[in-house]
C-alpha cells in the first residue's frame, strides 16, 4: 500500500444498493457533499450489490413493466451522482471507530468522516454443484436464492419447484412458493428440520409441500429455455434420483458483510449489526446501519431503500446537535465552549 490520499467529510457512506444510493441522495440533497465507497466486487458482487445477480424486477414502485436488476442499480448511482456525491469504486478495507473523526481506509484513500453509514448489505448464501452457477449454470435461469424476490415470476408458475434449507426462512419460502408453484419440494441434507415447530407444522400441513430428507443436490439440468430438474441423492441408500422441477430457491441463510468491522460494532451471533429499534443507530455515536447488514427479517431493495433514508436523517440530525459544520469534525467539549457564534446555521433537512 503507497501513500493514502486523505479526504474529510461529514458523512462517508459504505455500499452499493438501495439503501447506501438512498441515503447519499438524501444527505447530498442537504449539501454535506458525502463521500461513498462502492466497493470493487466486494463479497464477490459487483456494485449495486443483490440486485445486480437477479433480473427481472417487479416488486420496487414506479416500474409498472419491471425493471432490471443492473438497470435500477444503475439508476441509484446516477441520482447519488446527480446530486454530487463522491463515489470511488474501491473497498473498504478497515474503519477505525475508536473516535471522531471516523477513519475508513481504502487501498488509495483514507477518509476522516464525522458520520458513518453503513450499509455493506448481506450475501445470500449459495451451494456449489455443477450447473448451479452463473458461467454455464441456470442461476437466474431457474435458480435463485430469494422467493419473495422472484417466485412469483411467471416462469415459477403452475411448475414443480424446490426448496433447499431446513431453517424457518426455507419453511416459509416453500410456503409462499405454494401460491404460484404446482408443487414444492423442500430438500434437506438431515432427516429433521432445525426451523421451530410452528414454521415446520406450517409446512407440513400444506398440501402442496413435499419434504425429500437426507437428500443433496449434485446437479442441475436444463436446456437453453433454463432448469428442467435436478438430480439428488439420498444419503442413507446412495440411490440418486431425478427431481423435475422448473425453480429451485435456496434459502440457506446470508451472511452479513460486517468482517471489515473487527467487532468495533455491537452485532448478533450471525454477524448482522445490532441498531436501536426504530431507529438506524449502532452501538456506536455517529455510525448507523441500513439495508440488509441489519436486516435478517425481510431483506427486500424497497425496506433497504427507506432504512438508508432513515440513515441519512439520523446523521443529518448528528450534525446539527453537534454543530459539525462541512469538511469539519467536531471539536473537543472545551474548544466548543470557547468558540464564537458565526451565525451559521446548521445543515438544513430538504424534503422530497
Amino acid at each position: 500500500m503507497g501513500q493514502l490520499e486523505t479526504l474529510t467529510t461529514p458523512v462517508c457512506i459504505i455500499g452499493s444498493g438501495p439503501a447506501a444510493h438512498t441515503a447519499a441522495i438524501y444527505v447530498a440533497r442537504a449539501e454535506l457533499t458525502p463521500i461513498l465507497f462502492e466497493g470493487w466486487m466486494a463479497n464477490g458482487i459487483a456494485a449495486g450489490g443483490q440486485l445486480t445477480t437477479t433480473t427481472d424486477v417487479e416488486n420496487f414502485p414506479g416500474f409498472p413493466k419491471g425493471i432490471l436488476g443492473g438497470e435500477l442499480t444503475d439508476a441509484f448511482r446516477e441520482q447519488s451522482q446527480r446530486f454530487n456525491t463522491r463515489i470511488f469504486s474501491e473497498t473498504v478495507d478497515e474503519v477505525d471507530l475508536s473516535k471522531r473523526p471516523f477513519k475508513v481506509t481504502t487501498d488509495t484513500h483514507q477518509v476522516e468522516a464525522d458520520t458513518l453509514i453503513i450499509a455493506t448489505g448481506a450475501v445470500a448464501k449459495r451451494l456449489e454443484f455443477k450447473g448451479a452457477g452463473e458461467n454455464g449454470g441456470f442461476w437466474n435461469k431457474g435458480i435463485s436464492a430469494c422467493a419473495v424476490c422472484d417466485g412469483a415470476a411467471p416462469m415459477f408458475r403452475k411448475v414443480p419447484l424446490a426448496v433447499i434449507g431446513g431453517g424457518d426462512s426455507a419453511m416459509e419460502e416453500a410456503n409462499f412458493l405454494t401460491r404460484y408453484g404446482s408443487k414444492v419440494y423442500i430438500i434437506h441434507r438431515r432427516d429433521e428440520f432445525r426451523a421451530s415447530k410452528i414454521m415446520q407444522k406450517r409446512a407440513r400441513d400444506n398440501p402442496k409441500i413435499e419434504v425429500l430428507f437426507s437428500h443433496s443436490t449434485l446437479e442441475a439440468y436444463g436446456d437453453v429455455k433454463g432448469l428442467n430438474g435436478l438430480k439428488l441423492q439420498n444419503l442413507k441408500s446412495n440411490d440418486i434420483i431425478d427431481l423435475p422441477v422448473k425453480g429451485l430457491f435456496f434459502a440457506i441463510g446470508h451472511e452479513p458483510a460486517t468482517k471489515f468491522l473487527q467487532h468495533q460494532l455491537k452485532t448478533d451471533a450471525d454477524g448482522y449489526i445490532l441498531t436501536t429499534p426504530g431507529s438506524t443507530k449502532t452501538s456506536i455515536d455517529g455510525v448507523y446501519a441500513a439495508g440488509d447488514v441489519q436486516d435478517k427479517k425481510y431483506r427486500q431493495a424497497i425496506t433497504a431503500a427507506g432504512s438508508g433514508c432513515m440513515a441519512a436523517l439520523e446523521a443529518e440530525h448528528f450534525l446539527q446537535e453537534h454543530e459539525v459544520q462541512q469538511g469539519k469534525s467536531e471539536p473537543s467539549t472545551a474548544e466548543n465552549e470557547a468558540l464564537p457564534d458565526n451565525g451559521r446555521a446548521p445543515p438544513e433537512h430538504r424534503p422530497v
